[in-house]
This record gives C-alpha cells, structure tokens and sequence, in this order.
C-alpha cells in the first residue's frame, strides 16, 4: 500500500461530523466563558463607579458576581473533557471508521455506552439552552441602556426633557431598592455610554451571548449525529446477525448432504437443451 493510499485509508477513518461539532462546542464554551468572565469583572466595576456609593449597596451582587465566576471555571472544564470523550465516541460509532478498520464488531457495554452518551447530550442541549436564554438579559440590559442614551444624544438641546430619561439598575434586580443613587440619568448617563468600560462590557455580553448560541448549535448537532451513528450501528448489527444465519443454515444443508452443497441450475446456458 502506497503512501497516497495509507493517507486516504487514515482520512476515511475521520468521523468529520464530530469532528466539527467538537470544533463548534470548543469555540463556543471559550468565547462564552472568557468573554462572560471578563464581562462580570467590568460590569461589577460600572455598577461600584456609577450607580453604587456605599458598599454594602452592590455586596451582594459582588458575591453573586463571584460565585458565577467560578461556575464558569467548571463549565470550561467539563465541557473540554466532555467535547474530548464525544470526539472518541465519534471515532467509536462512525461508519467509515467501521468500513476502514475491518468487520463491525459491536458489545452490549458499547451499545450502552453509545445510548448513554446519546441521552446526556440531550439532556445539556437543553440545560444550555436555558443558559443561552439567560445569557440575553444582560445583553437586553445593555441594549435598552444604549438606547436610552442614544435617545439622550438626539435631545441634547432640552436639557429638561434628558433629565427624564434615567436607567435604573434597581429595576434589574443588580441593587436593592434603598441604594444611593441606582441609576443615572441626563448627562450622567450619555457620559457611562462613552466610557471605555461601558463599550468593552456591552462587546464582552454580546461575544458571550454568540458563544452560548455556538455551543447550543453544537450539542444540537453531536446529540443528531450520535442518534443516526446509533441507528446505523443497529441496522448493521441486524444485517451482520441475518448474514450470519444464512451462513449457518448454508453449513447445515452442506453437513446434511454429506458433501458440497451445489445449484440446482446449469453453470452454462449452452447445457440447456
């Protein structure tokens, strides 16, 4: 076997589907996670700067700031050796794999395996997409923000009516009710949508936002192609048992005729008379 010949046989064995799901998931869970840290770091920083004086106003939020920050750090985790064993399940279960190296040989522990890895990412494709739903309101929260300060830009020659306009962050749930002040309003608030921070945060929230959405996109695509891997195992391990009886029943007729067990047809048309 040539060189050309080994590449392609190796190539064949590639189970590209969860190849690139694995990819997807990979790139999804790093932008939501490192763009989702970042993002809690600085919008702790904007509601201490801008809409907090007192300490004990935005501790709370500060502790829940943290705990998240830590929830992340197990995500990112989980889902690096998770992506890892579904890639070696896709290695496993793939038909090319199957046609590469050799007769389908298939376990009751592998079936099992295969089923449960079948169910479990069902299971994460739907906690996550709690999370990617969850991931909207703080981009929600920063888009109602830009608006309003948007609309600020537009007013700027009625101070009066810009005074009005205000962005609560007690409404939000980020603060309690008797925190000083809460919220920004007029100029106050068009000069936070100018800052660095405010910009970089906004990024940060709609990068996390994008990454949730890759990720959900590829447990939804693993969790598909793991069930037709899953199928196509069974189809062939019907097949291989049919294959197989045949076989047996062919060698009890042999057994049973006392010899080689010939076709009741001529092997040449021109022995018909």
């Amino acid at each position: 076997m040539g060189c050309y010949d080994c590449c392609m046989r190796c190539l064949g064995g590639v189970p590209y589907c969860s190849l690139v799901a694995t990819l997807l998931c990979f790139s999804g869970i790093a932008l939501f996670c490192g763009c989702g840290h970042q993002a809690l770091t600085e919008t702790e920083r904007l509601i201490e700067t801008y809409f907090a004086r007192n300490l004990q106003d935005y501790i709370t939020l500060a502790y829940i700031i943290q705990y998240f920050q830590y929830v992340i750090y197990g995500l990112a985790s989980f889902f690096f050796l998770y992506c890892i064993v579904l890639l070696a399940e896709g290695f496993y279960t793939t038909s090319a794999a199957k046609q590469t190296f050799g007769e389908f040989r298939s376990t009751m522990c592998g079936r099992c395996l295969s089923s449960s890895f079948i169910v479990m990412t069902y299971i994460l494709a739907v906690l996550w997409l709690l999370v990617f739903a969850f991931s909207a309101l703080p981009v929600y929260f920063f888009y109602n923000m830009d608006a309003t300060c948007h609309t600020i830009d537009v007013l700027t020659e009625t101070p009066a009516s810009i005074n009005q306009l205000c962005v609560d962050a007690r409404q939000y749930g980020l603060l309690p009710w008797n925190a000083v002040p809460g919220k920004a309003c007029g100029m106050t608030l068009s000069t936070v949508c100018k800052t660095r921070e405010y910009q970089m945060t906004y990024d940060l929230y709609i990068a996390a936002f994008a990454g949730a959405g890759i990720t959900l996109l590829a447990l939804v695509h693993c969790s598909l192609h793991l069930a037709v891997n899953q199928v196509y195992l069974r189809k062939l391990m019907h097949k291989t048992k049919e294959e197989r009886r045949v076989y047996d029943l062919y060698g009890r007729l042999q057994s049973d005729r006392g010899g080689t067990l010939g076709s009741p047809y001529p092997s040449n048309t021109s022995d018909i008379s």
